[in-house]
């Protein structure tokens, strides 16, 4: 099943205006939904091949024609990609360190099934939740040629922020926290106590914290299961901690600081720096 959004951007204000003409028979150039996947598997979003062809196979059982298909694979990690359909577009942009995935699909044409589509889309991307956040006619033909819709939206303060500096200026925020998760490190540097405080070290200059003594590193686990070093390192504004578990050779960071930072900062050093494959990554406003 398909959820939909009840409110998204004054889509009542454009719902009132196309009340008014609902006796009229209506004809659009196009119609263009934005859908949004949450709880995917991130080992599929950060395989541009495979998210490749989940669009492809979801056009094709929508009943779409594919023309052509371009996907590219960021540094770390991210992909995007869009499939030329004989009847417009799929695009996606994916974020695997939140297990996101936005989608937009837009056709010209009424032979293709968006329920289909969506579906396709959530089973391949494995997510748990696909809500569908607009749904829009475009470029909407009268009598009298087309028309220009009233904008939805006029007053744009909802508008969120795209940068955590702002949103941490704008929250009044005491502290901000960052927990990140590095996965397939490199065994020989996460096992190596030497090694991982000079990743500390490295950090803390990069995101200009301020150390306060020694970085402590010890290494704890009754068990293999959980064995791995545990690392704290005080710093003026608050701490840096982590643990290294051997068993899945992945880091856990946190890093918290009333000193703002920034968060992809963090992991994207992180994930080089222990030669991971992949990171995950939340990030919250302490008040």
């Amino acid at each position: 099943m398909i959820t939909k959004a009840l409110d998204y951007g004054g889509k009542k204000c454009a719902a009132s205006a196309q009340h008014k003409h609902h006796h009229e028979a209506r004809f659009a150039l196009g119609r263009h939904m934005t859908i949004e996947y949450y709880d995917c598997d991130h080992l599929v979003l950060n395989d541009p091949k495979k998210v490749e062809e989940i669009f492809i196979n979801a056009a094709k059982e929508s009943g779409a024609t594919v023309l052509s298909s371009s996907f590219h694979s960021f540094e770390p990690q991210g992909v995007s990609g869009m499939v030329i359909i004989a009847e417009s577009h799929f695009s996606v942009h994916a974020w695997p360190e939140h297990d996101y995935a936005a989608v937009d699909i837009f056709t010209c044409g009424d032979l293709i099934s968006f329920n289909v589509a969506v579906e396709s889309l959530k089973r391949g991307l494995g997510a748990e939740e696909a809500i569908v956040s607009a749904d829009m006619n475009r470029g909407i033909v009268s009598n009298n040629g087309i028309e220009k819709l009233v904008p939805v939206v006029e007053d744009r303060s909802h508008i969120y922020t795209l940068s955590w500096k702002k949103k941490f200026e704008l929250s009044n925020a005491w502290g901000l926290l960052s927990s990140v998760d590095i996965y397939n490190c490199d065994e020989s540097i996460i096992t190596n106590a030497d090694k991982v405080r000079e990743f500390v070290l490295a950090l803390c200059e990069k995101i200009n914290l301020k150390r306060f003594g020694d970085c402590v590193v010890v290494d704890f686990g009754e068990n293999e299961q959980i064995a791995g070093f545990s690392m704290t390192q005080l710093i003026e504004t608050s701490l840096v901690s982590g643990h290294f578990a051997n068993a899945t050779k992945a880091a856990y960071l946190d890093i918290f600081s009333c000193k703002f930072y920034e968060p992809r900062e963090v992991a994207e050093f992180a994930i080089e720096f222990f030669k991971g494959s992949h990171y995950k990554m939340q990030v919250a406003l302490r008040k």
